[in-house]
């Protein structure tokens, strides 16, 4: 008998503690949830998507879309091997992304006080 008395309260602590786990994960996984970056692309362009965004004097117009950059900031690939991670004061980061079925490639500045966009590429 004393195993069984054992046993339910065991599966009661059990049962409230999933579904504090339940409330604790949905509410992380939500829309404006916690996002959780450990590998080192994620953590770049989620530092970038914190930042204000300029662009280059150089940087032709037809770039100069808010939305197009934010795709690159969300979805992009940061090309380690070509950016300039240790350069003072802002470092440069290349950054892959397929836009409207084209390969491009994004440089930006990333600076303490924000982002700048120097240009942007096609890859083909």
């Amino acid at each position: 008998m004393a195993f069984l008395k054992r046993l339910g309260w065991y599966l009661v602590g059990l049962s409230i503690g999933l579904i504090f786990l339940v409330f604790i994960l949905k509410k992380k996984s939500g829309e404006e949830g916690i996002d959780f970056c450990y590998l080192p692309n994620c953590r770049v362009l989620k530092d970038m998507r914190s930042k204000p965004l300029t662009f280059s004097e150089s940087l032709p117009e037809e770039y100069r879309d808010t939305l197009m950059i934010q795709s690159f900031l969300e979805d992009g690939n940061v090309d380690f091997g070509k950016s300039d991670t240790k350069s003072e004061p802002c470092k440069t980061y290349f950054i892959s992304h397929e836009y409207n079925g084209e390969e491009l490639e994004l440089k930006a500045m990333n600076c303490e006080e924000g982002i700048t966009v120097e240009k942007i590429t096609s890859e083909n």
